[in-house]
């Protein structure tokens, strides 16, 4: 079993020149990639982290996945991977959801079924466990001996959809997100996920977005667990005007909302407001009941590139370079991008005061930060007073302090990681 390779570690150092060229990597997916494959403008993650080879977990499929209808794109069964908790982590448990964006029209969801984000067939049968889900200790101090799961991703619109019909115009196409989290609570509960005395639920990009949405469920999922918490990676998007005026990401997830039948998810939100703005995390915070921590960045790149000068803006040559590479901004677009970070505070604002709640803002130019060892915790990490993001989420989770940490504006935190990219995330 691929995990029997928990304490199979092969260290090894690498060292570098003063200076270190950033590579440059072109992301191909259909919509964008929870993280991104890239390289960071400053130093290599093997400089800011010894490298270890991390873990590879299986796959495991839901067999009965089929008879509740909670199926992938394509109609395959949906899955995750599992690895058991050990030691003083043995009883708690911490499940990620996958991120990798969303579908907007049934052509694009037609071929991202071709694909891992919509098919159990092309998803990897192992995948290494880094971050958050590390099971090493130096890597991730609180949560690394934990019973730890991701979840993958393969419906298209956040785990929230359910439309009964597969036939669409003539494809067959299973809009079945919500049955899918469904399905795979009901999978974890019997591996005693039920028993658990601790419990934390995460999730990246779209599976940040998914996170908020399933927040409370999770909690009445446990009744019976002392603690359970959230946290949202990089998935606080906003209904902002991108630089030609235009609702862009408006536009986009109401495209999504209609296709999936996303509306039914909030009752009481589509009573008050358009289904649209009820899956933005602005409107979805207002409700949540269950403690949450906000990590993102407030110059989250895959929102500078689709949410502020997305293609159909149709950027200037100046804002080419700018939505690549952040220090090739000048001033008047800088100050575009501040008015992104203000609108981010603007929509945490309701929950600021919350104590229970906690929140990590840096000012960084990155996409996700808590599945990358060396973003999550590492000597080089992002720091905000000198907090990693791993140190900011453990303090707020076990309670050991209060965590309202927002950064300064860009550049102020010289700790930061500025991706920079060849081309834009693809959608």
């Amino acid at each position: 079993m691929a995990a029997t390779r928990q304490h199979l570690h092969h260290l090894w150092r690498r060292r570098e020149g003063f200076a270190t060229t950033s590579a440059v990597v072109g992301l191909v997916f259909l919509v964008f990639s929870a993280v991104g494959l890239f390289m960071l403008t400053s130093r290599s993650p093997e400089s800011a982290l010894n490298s270890i080879e991390s873990i590879l977990v299986d796959l495991t499929l839901v067999n009965n996945a089929k008879e509740k209808g909670a199926l992938c794109l394509d109609g395959t069964l949906p899955g995750y991977h599992f690895l058991k908790g050990f030691g003083s982590g043995a009883d708690n448990w911490l499940i990620h959801l996958e991120g990798g964006g969303w579908c907007r029209n049934l052509e694009l969801c037609s071929k991202r079924k071709q694909t891992k984000l919509g098919s159990s067939n092309h998803m990897e049968k192992q995948v290494p466990f880094t971050g958050i889900l590390s099971n090493l200790p130096s890597q991730n101090p609180d949560f690394y001996n934990w019973n730890k799961v991701m979840v993958r991703y393969c419906d298209g619109a956040s785990f929230s959809g359910d439309v009964e019909t597969t036939e669409q115009k003539g494809t067959t196409l299973y809009f079945r997100g919500q049955r899918i989290w469904e399905a795979i609570m009901d999978d974890l509960l019997l591996k005693e996920l039920a028993n658990a005395k601790k419990a934390l639920l995460t999730g990246c990009s779209a599976g940040g977005l998914a996170t908020y949405i399933h927040c409370d469920d999770f909690k009445a999922l446990l009744p019976k667990v002392e603690t359970v918490k959230c946290m949202a990676d990089g998935g606080f998007f906003l209904d902002v005007n991108d630089i030609s005026g235009r609702r862009s990401m408006y536009d986009f997830y109401n495209e999504v909302v209609h296709l999936q039948d996303v509306g039914k998810r909030f009752p009481d939100c589509i009573s008050r407001m358009d289904a649209t703005k009820c899956f933005f995390p602005q409107e979805i915070i207002k409700k949540i009941r269950t403690p949450i921590f906000i990590l993102n960045p407030a110059y989250d790149s895959w929102q500078v590139q689709h949410v502020v000068t997305p293609d159909v803006s149709g950027p200037s040559t100046s804002w080419r370079s700018c939505r690549l590479d952040i220090k090739k901004c000048d001033s008047n677009q800088i100050e575009v991008l501040q008015g992104m970070r203000t609108a981010l505070l603007d929509g945490i604002r309701v929950v600021t005061e919350k104590k229970d709640w906690g929140i990590f803002v840096d000012s960084c130019f990155i996409h996700c930060q808590s599945i990358k060892d060396y973003l999550w915790h590492s000597p080089n990490s992002p720091r905000i007073n000198n907090k990693t993001i791993a140190n900011a989420v453990g303090d707020w989770y076990f309670d050991r302090s209060k965590v309202k940490e927002i950064d300064g504006q860009y550049p102020s935190n010289p700790s930061c990681y500025n991706l920079v990219f060849s081309q834009p995330y693809t959608l």
